[in-house]
């Protein structure tokens, strides 16, 4: 009888978190109430308060589950075999559209959380130049910084982009198109091997101090 309650407590728990990461990812940490957590996951608010105490801490395990979250598929996405499964994106893109849609606001918002998925980003990048791009760069660790805030960086100007692109960027639509345009970015070379060069020996001599 104790195994069985504490599974149902943990099915009960897990339920009430899930409720708490879409409406924190759709209405904000203020916007989203107990009594709404409550009815979105369908307990009653005494077992919210029970598992958790406070919409704060309700808050810090969305965090960290988010963070987990994301490190997990962060990890599974940059294996060389998982674009090329037919079973990834599909079971993976809800999550990844509803985990973006919660960094978002947690970007908003400032939370640690947000701190943590952009330093978990950095790890991974650094993992992916290191394991497919070895000797590549003279500053991978720079290169892993910017390009992880390349990605998260319109999150914080979401407004403005989906305005731009004239559809949500954190909506199914907006995420799939901003992610192909990234794909292309990466896929060709702006720039020619001369002028990549010139333009980094420049900025050598600015680093050096050098003045014309």
């Amino acid at each position: 009888m104790v195994e069985e309650r504490a599974v149902e407590d943990l099915t009960a728990r897990a339920r009430i978190r899930d409720a708490a990461l879409r409406l924190f990812a759709e209405r904000g940490m203020d916007g989203a109430t107990i009594r709404d957590i409550a009815a979105e996951a369908g307990v009653s608010l005494g077992l919210v308060r029970h598992h958790f105490g406070s919409k704060e801490a309700l808050r810090a395990a969305c965090d960290e589950y988010a963070s987990a979250l994301s490190r997990q598929l962060l990890f599974e996405a940059t294996k060389p075999t998982a674009m090329s499964s037919p079973s990834f994106l599909p079971e993976a893109h809800p999550t990844i559209v509803l985990l973006v849609r919660y960094l978002a606001r947690s970007m908003s918002d400032g939370t640690a959380a947000a701190s943590a998925m952009f330093d978990d980003g950095v790890a991974l990048t650094e993992q992916w130049i290191e394991r497919d791009h070895p000797n590549q760069f003279e500053d991978p660790k720079a290169v892993a910084v910017m390009m992880a805030a390349m990605h998260f960086g319109p999150l914080l100007m979401h407004n403005l982009v989906s305005a731009a692109l004239g559809t949500d960027l954190l909506g199914t639509e907006g995420h799939i198109r901003s992610t192909k345009a990234y794909l292309e970015i990466y896929r060709h070379s702006w720039l020619t091997k001369d002028s990549a060069e010139a333009a980094k020996a420049a900025y050598d001599r600015l680093e050096e101090g050098e003045t014309p």
